[in-house]
C-alpha cells in the first residue's frame, strides 16, 4: 500500500513538473481550474457593477443635497414675504409650509440614500476586495502548484494530470466565495431600502417613509445638532 502511494506521489510530480516546465518554455497552456476562475471573473465583474452603483448613488446623493438646501432656502424667503406682503400672506404662508415639508422629507430620504451609500461602499471596498486580495494570492501561488480540480487548457494533456495543491490557497479562495452568499443578502436588504424610501418620498407618503428608516434602524442627527454635510460624509 505505502508503495502505492509513493509510486502515485510520483507520477503525479513527474506530470506536473512536465507541465510546469512546458508552460514555462511557452510549449503548454497554463494549467488552471476553470470553475474557480469563472466564479473569480464574476466576481470581478460584479465589483464592476456595483462600483458603478455606487457612483450614481453618489451623484444622487449630492443632487438630494442641494434639492433640500434649495428648498430651504426658498421656504425662509417665502415665510419671509408672508409676513411683508399682506395682500399675499396666505399664499406665501402655505407655499412656505410646503417647502418646509418637502425639506423634512428630503432630509429623511438623504438618511436613507446616505445609508445606502456607505453600505455598498463597504461591500465594494472592504467585503470585495478582501476577496479580490485572497485571489491574488491564489493567483501567484498558482504559478507553483496546481489544485486537485486543476484542468490543462492545453487538449494533449490528460485530466488524469491533475495535482493536489499544496498550499491550500485555492480552498481560502473558495471559502472567501461561500462568504459572499450572506453579502447577498446584505445587498437585498439595502436594494428594499433604497426602493421604499423613494418610492415613499416620491408618492408624498410621509408616513411610509419614515417607517422606511425604522425598519432599517437609521437615525437621523436632530435638527440644528453640528454635523458635516451629506456631501463631507461620502
Amino acid at each position: 500500500e505505502k508503495f502505492d502511494i509513493v509510486k502515485k506521489w510520483g507520477i503525479n510530480t513527474y506530470k506536473c513538473t512536465k507541465q510546469l516546465l512546458s508552460e514555462r518554455f511557452g510549449r503548454g497552456s497554463r494549467t488552471v481550474d476553470l470553475e474557480l476562475e469563472a466564479q473569480i471573473e464574476l466576481l470581478r465583474e460584479t465589483k464592476r457593477r456595483y462600483e458603478g452603483i455606487l457612483q450614481l448613488a453618489r451623484g444622487l446623493t449630492a443632487h438630494l443635497y442641494s434639492l433640500v438646501q434649495t428648498q430651504h432656502a426658498l421656504g425662509d424667503a417665502f415665510a419671509d414675504l408672508s409676513q411683508k406682503s399682506p395682500e399675499l400672506q396666505e399664499e406665501f404662508g402655505y407655499n412656505a409650509e410646503t417647502q418646509k415639508l418637502l425639506c423634512k422629507n428630503g432630509e429623511t430620504l438623504l438618511g436613507a440614500v446616505n445609508f445606502f451609500v456607505s453600505s455598498i461602499n463597504t461591500l465594494v471596498n472592504k467585503t470585495m476586495e478582501d476577496t479580490l486580495m485572497t485571489v491574488k494570492q491564489y493567483e501567484t501561488a498558482s504559478a507553483r502548484v496546481r489544485c486537485p480540480c486543476a484542468v490543462p487548457r492545453c487538449p494533449s494533456v490528460p485530466v488524469g494530470a491533475r495535482v493536489q495543491c499544496q498550499d491550500g490557497v485555492g480552498a481560502r479562495v473558495r471559502c472567501h466565495g461561500a462568504r459572499w452568499c450572506p453579502q447577498v443578502k446584505v445587498m437585498h436588504k439595502q436594494l428594499l431600502l433604497f426602493h421604499n424610501a423613494i418610492s415613499a418620498y416620491f408618492a408624498g407618503n410621509q408616513q411610509q417613509l419614515e417607517q422606511s428608516l425604522k425598519q432599517f434602524n437609521i437615525k437621523l442627527r436632530p435638527p440644528g445638532a453640528e454635523k458635516p454635510s451629506w456631501l463631507e460624509e461620502q
